[in-house]
């Protein structure tokens, strides 16, 4: 029975009420929650280092229609007033207290980069003693410079490829710029890459694209869209580093993070983190901008290769050879497994892992399920591709072999690779796969110490804490691969084809 208000009686209204109470104790619940998040949002806010002007100067960079219209010296001429203003707003407004040896905005700072014989935050293009036998597209990774490829880019040349390698906008100039970036942009400057790739080099020499993390995840796109549109060059290879196919769910929320920014008094809510900027080629501070870019990337990406897949057009790529390290605190090793390479036809794509050091001796001090990172991945059924894992050729032996199972075997096969595990390296990690270790800036025993101000790699850093001006996260990350000679040698049978 009903009473004429139109609430239910009896046992019905009992329910209604317990149902309502509960929707109230739930609302109260999140309210409780939502205000407890930006409660702690505000304090760590509050404790952030204050914005300084690179963070929040713009640069005025070429809109996506710009880009798609420009040609390669458009961009560089554009790239040089980029830079002129950079100076002119950023290094000669620093503040008494910016002008340190650590700031790489600093023009008396060791890592300024303008000082050094060449500064790798610019765009560039290389060409080989003679006639180009193909040409490689470099790109590079999120908040990064071209600097992170150019060992790379000296190979292809070296092995007689011209290379194309640009800056993406946002990037080699001040982490402002990466607050009012967007991922069609860099989408954009990648078409432009590609279109000065193939008037130096037409067709039908070979076209790679070499992508480093978001670099990566923008190679893949670019050889997606090239399936359907006539205009764009479709490459021959691609060449995946690290490839940000998909990251942490936290950045589908970025955006949250950064709403108090819309009031002045909290500016530096804009901002994921505010580090000083001593790495000459790469920013240290990271903006919320850039983390809801990478996953709306990550998300338009996956889906293309969901669509395709199910269309049948995915076996228009070309073959893809990818190095990823199984432990990356960045992207998700699941993602590029599941979400690429599970979906790929037989094409001949490679998907090379470098495992964790299975010969230290810090199993107590791992997380709960790291030595465990590989589970999934070896081979119980048959993949559509290769898959080589770079690992110990025993628990007890830093001794490396590769663990190779063809496409369409579950047959597993281990090669020596005449390497070891360097026993103070329990993993590589998502920054140091392009490096070499003799790397100025970032390698473990560089070549020329001095050459940057500083050489990140090379630091074996006790003493007390809160001394630094970064925290010993970033300072411990391995910022270079041991094994990039073996990478070398598998992007060597790739040029060979």
């Amino acid at each position: 029975m009903y009473l004429s208000s139109g609430l239910p009686t009896g046992p019905r209204r009992t329910a209604w009420r317990r149902t309502r109470k509960a929707l109230r104790v739930l609302g109260l619940v999140v309210a409780v929650f939502l205000a407890t998040a930006i409660g702690i949002r505000l304090f760590d806010i509050h404790q952030s280092p204050p914005l300084a002007v690179w963070h929040t100067y713009v640069p005025e960079e070429l809109s996506r229609d710009a880009l798609d219209h420009s040609t390669w010296q458009d961009y560089l001429a554009r790239e040089k007033k980029i830079f002129a203003e950079v100076r002119k707003q950023v290094t000669e407004q620093l503040e008494p207290e910016d002008r340190t040896e650590s700031n790489r905005y600093f023009s008396g700072a060791v890592v300024y980069p303008a000082r050094f014989a060449h500064d790798w935050n610019l765009s560039y293009a290389l060409d080989p003693d003679g006639d180009p036998a193909g040409v490689a597209v470099l790109l590079h990774g999120l908040t990064d410079s071209p600097y992170s490829l150019r060992h790379i880019a000296a190979h292809y040349r070296d092995a007689g490829y011209a290379v194309v390698a640009i800056r993406l906008p946002g990037h080699g100039t001040v982490p402002g710029g990466l607050t009012d970036a967007a991922w069609e942009d860099w989408a954009a400057a990648t078409r432009l890459a590609v279109r000065e790739a193939r008037r130096r080099v037409p067709a039908p020499k070979p076209l790679h694209i070499v992508g480093f993390s978001n670099g990566g995840a923008l190679a893949l796109m670019y050889a997606m869209d090239a399936i359907d549109d006539p205009g764009q060059a479709r490459p021959d290879r691609l060449i995946l580093i690290s490839p940000m196919i998909g990251i942490t769910q936290f950045a589908r929320f970025a955006g949250l993070a950064g709403l108090p920014a819309i009031l002045p008094a909290f500016a530096k809510a804009a901002w994921l983190s505010i580090v000083p900027e001593f790495n000459p080629f790469k920013y240290n501070s990271f903006p919320v901008n850039a983390a809801r870019q990478s996953y709306e990337l990550t998300r338009v990406l996956q889906e293309n290769i969901a669509t395709r897949q199910r269309q049948g057009s995915l076996d228009k790529l070309p073959p893809i050879l990818t190095f990823h390290s199984v432990l990356d605190f960045t992207v998700s090793t699941r993602a590029l497994i599941n979400a690429l390479y599970a979906r790929l036809p037989a094409n001949g794509s490679d998907l090379v892992l470098f495992d964790l050091n299975r010969a230290t001796k810090l199993g107590p001090l791992f997380r709960r399920g790291v030595e465990w990172s590989l589970s999934g991945t070896l081979p119980r059924e048959q993949h559509n591709y290769r898959l080589t894992i770079v690992t110990n050729a025993s628990s007890m032996s830093s001794d490396m072999v590769e663990r190779i199972s063809e496409a369409g075997d579950t047959h597993v096969v281990d090669h020596a690779i005449g390497m070891q595990y360097p026993r103070e390296i329990y993993s590589l990690s998502h920054v140091a796969l392009p490096f070499p270790s003799s790397d100025s800036l970032y390698g473990q025993h560089p070549d020329n110490i001095e050459e940057y101000g500083i050489s990140l790699g090379a630091m074996s850093i006790r003493g007390e804490v809160g001394a630094l001006v970064s925290g010993m996260d970033t300072l411990a990350r391995l910022t270079s691969n041991p094994f990039y000679p073996y990478l070398i040698k598998r992007i060597d049978g790739v040029i060979a084809q």
